[in-house]
């Protein structure tokens, strides 16, 4: 599904992340920026030992939920840049997880104007192990996106890369 403005264009697609096309790709991320399961295991899957070792080297610390930092894509990448998000543990909405989340997308998205890109891919941050309910996440990730698309210089789509179709079909409905 996708929604076109006159300014920005935002889409949903059924998929693996790892193998789409774009000008940069967000990970969900952990704050240690080690790679791990879901969305960030594929993508340090496909990129290879130079990517951990590249966040290693830049981000030692690591970085706290709400924030995101961009590295060079590795490997079998198809992407110039990976913006790692980290989104919060959903701990029943009461620890501002609704305000982090929002954040982190922005923090994306800032990160993509930086580098000129035009097509980011997302994946839906804090909706796997972090335990975010869909539906709150779909609508802060939409509502995030159309907030910054509307007055982008250079990012004009953010495509939405979901592996499950029932995660489709809760983004679909806050796209729609």
């Amino acid at each position: 599904m996708s929604q076109t403005s006159s300014h920005y264009q935002i889409v949903t697609t059924q998929g693996d992340i790892t193998t789409f096309q774009a000008d940069a790709m967000g990970n969900a991320a952990n704050a240690l920026l080690v790679g791990g399961g879901g969305v960030d295991g594929a993508i340090h899957s496909a990129a290879g030992p130079q990517l951990l070792t590249e966040l290693q080297k830049s981000y030692p610390q690591g970085v706290a939920p709400g924030e995101a930092v961009i590295t060079p894509a590795y490997g079998k990448l198809k992407v110039k840049w990976v913006i790692h998000a980290v989104g919060p543990i959903w701990r029943g909405g009461s620890d501002q997880e609704s305000e982090t989340l929002y954040s982190a997308y922005l923090k994306c998205y800032q990160l993509a104007e930086m580098k000129q890109c035009r097509h980011l891919l997302m994946p839906a941050i804090s909706c796997g192990i972090y335990g975010f309910p869909h539906p709150q996440a779909a609508n802060i990730a939409i509502q995030a996106s159309r907030s910054f698309l509307a007055t982008s210089l250079h990012l004009k789509k953010v495509e939405f890369v979901l592996l499950h179709y029932q995660l489709l079909e809760v983004f679909n409905d806050y796209l729609s």
